[in-house]
């Protein structure tokens, strides 16, 4: 079972940080593989089991759950529903934690899944990369224009 652990830290404080990740319908403001995002039957993005779709820039398709969001502890965890990409089981972890020297934020996010034997190494590195780090690298630009 494949496990992806990505960390990095930002030069922004935590709350601001927050402030754009805890919107559970918002990747399609800053992630770059994300073209529209909606919440499915007119729900709360922050309501704990809400649905999003996510339609993707290649025209795909996904669907994720919220599971749990913590404003005290920064934090949230979904898993996905439909994917066209093999991959099963999927859960995802985020937390956010100050950086006390100099105001900064420490993101970790990280996942466990299954997949087919063949296809592990490249999906584990499409998560890894294409997603978290490619998310990693589109907040920090998303930050530096709203400031």
């Amino acid at each position: 079972m494949p496990h992806v652990v990505k960390s990095t830290i930002l030069n922004a404080p935590t709350e601001a940080v927050w402030n754009v990740l805890r919107d559970f319908n918002g990747h399609d403001h800053w992630h770059p593989a994300v073209a529209t995002s909606s919440i499915e039957r007119a729900q709360s993005a922050d309501k704990i089991g809400c649905v999003r779709r996510f339609k993707l820039n290649d025209g795909s398709e996904l669907r994720e759950q919220l599971l749990a969001l913590s404003d005290l502890e920064q934090t949230f965890s979904y898993c996905l529903l439909d994917t066209p990409i093999p991959m099963f089981n999927y859960v995802a972890h985020v937390r956010l934690l100050p950086v006390t020297d100099g105001d900064r934020t420490f993101w970790h996010w990280e996942s466990r899944f299954t997949t087919r034997s063949e296809d592990r190494e490249r999906i584990t590195h499409m998560v890894a990369e294409d997603i978290y780090q490619a998310g990693f690298e589109a907040i920090r630009r998303h930050l530096k224009e709203a400031a």
